[in-house]
């Protein structure tokens, strides 16, 4: 017997396999989507099928290999982790499904399966504190088509950003008191990075580089990803008791000198070479250890640290499947 409600938590995507073929064939769908790369459809093809997956593949196989566990990609099972978890919660109202946008579980075809089962309501959840067009939107483009062509539901719910849900805050702020951050020289809380034009979009006129969200959240800054970013920062040091002067905002994973500022790595560097020993990091735009946190931050970032001065750079772990993150999801498919 069906149920009468439907929750689908939605995270970016994974290789099936730490291989080359697996890694192209991920990148390839990744990177076509118009929501990632915001260029004209010509000059998305030739750069991403040409250029960028050809050299990338090889390379980010390495670092999925790095990555990989016993238990497969990090990102997969801690979504199957937290599904199970979420549905045990909501098992009387609910039924609880875990999908990608890229990758398997598909998303997509989730949702044509789910065209036959004639749920009251569906929402959707995408696994990003902080709305983005290139995560979150590409994750609406998907539902969108698919209430068209299969008429899934009546009452389609999409919950576009949660940065600010009190469980959310709780259950991250508890994983930075647990190492003990008052023992640091200083905290950095690092945010996945996007190019300036795309924060720029969101509203137009009024520049992402200028924009005072840095102090505070804007009128316009409502769904702005680099003003939500500032703002969670300001709502985790306020639970946290931080002086302002203790920590930092930064943007990792850039992919160019244009895309949001300050650089994760550049702070690294000049907290070293300022004479900071040991720095505690945050990435609280990712609820899964995944490559970014496990690889690039855990591992290369800490190497970089060092390179110039450092001693200890220690990643806080993210939510994962904690039990305060699967209290925060179930308030959210019941708000």
């Amino acid at each position: 017997m069906t149920r009468k409600k439907a929750l689908i938590i939605v995270n970016t995507g994974t290789p099936d396999s730490p291989t080359v073929r697996n890694v192209r064939k991920y990148l390839f769908q990744f990177l076509n989507d118009k929501r990632v790369i915001d260029l004209p459809w010509l000059g998305r093809f030739l750069l991403v099928n040409l250029i960028i997956v050809p050299f990338r593949a090889p390379k980010s196989t390495k670092l999925y290999k790095r990555l990989w566990t016993k238990d497969g990609s990090p990102l997969l099972f801690h979504l199957k982790n937290l599904t199970e978890k979420v549905q045990q919660t909501l098992s009387e109202t609910h039924d609880v499904y875990g999908a990608m946008r890229y990758g398997k579980p598909s998303f997509k075809s989730l949702l044509e399966e789910l065209k036959d089962k004639h749920y009251e309501e569906i929402k959707v959840l995408p696994l990003f504190p902080q709305y983005a067009t290139s995560t979150t939107e590409s994750i609406a483009d998907v539902l969108n088509n698919a209430q068209r062509k299969y008429h899934l539901s009546d009452s389609i719910q999409f919950v576009r950003q949660f940065y600010d849900n009190k469980i959310f805050l709780k259950a991250f702020s508890d994983r930075i008191k647990d190492a003990k951050p008052d023992t640091y020289d200083h905290i950095i809380f690092s945010y996945h990075g996007l190019p300036n034009r795309q924060v720029n979009k969101l509203h137009p006129g009024i520049n992402a580089e200028t924009c005072p969200c840095v102090e505070e959240l804007p009128v316009h800054g409502k769904y702005c990803y680099k003003a939500t970013c500032y703002h969670t920062t300001r709502l985790l040091a306020k639970q946290l008791n931080l002086p302002k002067e203790s920590y930092t905002v930064s943007f990792q994973s850039r992919l160019s000198k244009n895309w949001l500022t300050p650089f994760t790595d550049e702070t690294l560097i000049g907290l070293a070479k300022s004479g900071k020993k040991r720095v505690l990091i945050v990435a609280p735009s990712f609820v899964a250890d995944c490559l970014e946190t496990i690889i690039e931050l855990k591992y290369e970032y800490a190497e970089l640290f060092k390179l110039h001065g450092g001693e200890e750079l220690t990643l806080v772990q993210s939510l994962n499947d904690s039990d305060l993150w699967v209290e925060s999801i179930k308030m959210l498919a019941l708000k």
